[in-house]
């Protein structure tokens, strides 16, 4: 046997049927669809109808709110940064910004700006330059000799959007 003689066995893969074309097919005239109804007419998707009742969707208590003022920020871990520099994706000399965190692929998303997470460690000695900050992560920069300067998002004009 050989690779380029490999076929399936016969019977393997049936054909589709092509229903609708005539009587003597088989499925000609209702195509396999029964008589009447939404179910034999195209274009009918009836996921979650319970023959008219209250479907369970309905029924279920709506619970929760999206906060429509919360800001999106993207959350970067100093153990992160640290294994960009470390691979050579970050530089230290300089202010690492969003836009430096953006490139480097470490902050996704975030249109209100950088939050900086204490998660990890960071050993070298870099300036920061974010929207927020927690306190266990500003404590680990500076004590490695770093500083981050934290600053507001400012507002966009009226009528300009992101």
């Amino acid at each position: 046997m050989k690779l380029n003689e490999i076929r399936d066995n016969n019977g393997a893969r049936k054909g589709r049927m092509r229903v609708g074309r005539g009587i003597g097919s088989g499925k000609g005239k209702t195509a396999g669809r029964g008589q009447k109804g939404a179910k034999a007419r195209s274009g009918v998707a009836i996921n979650g109808f319970e023959g008219g009742q209250m479907p369970l969707h309905m029924r279920l208590p709506k619970r929760g709110f999206n906060n429509i003022f919360a800001k999106d920020y993207a959350e970067v871990n100093l153990g992160m940064i640290q294994k960009m520099i470390d691979a050579g994706k970050l530089s230290t000399d300089g202010v690492i910004d969003h836009d430096a965190l953006k490139a480097a692929g470490l902050a996704r998303g975030g249109k209100d700006g950088v939050r900086l997470l204490g998660k990890g460690t960071i050993s070298v000695k870099v300036q920061l330059k974010v929207t927020g900050a927690s306190k266990g992560a500003l404590d680990a920069v500076e004590n490695a000799g770093g500083s981050v300067e934290v600053v507001a998002k400012r507002a966009a004009p009226a009528g300009v959007s992101d």
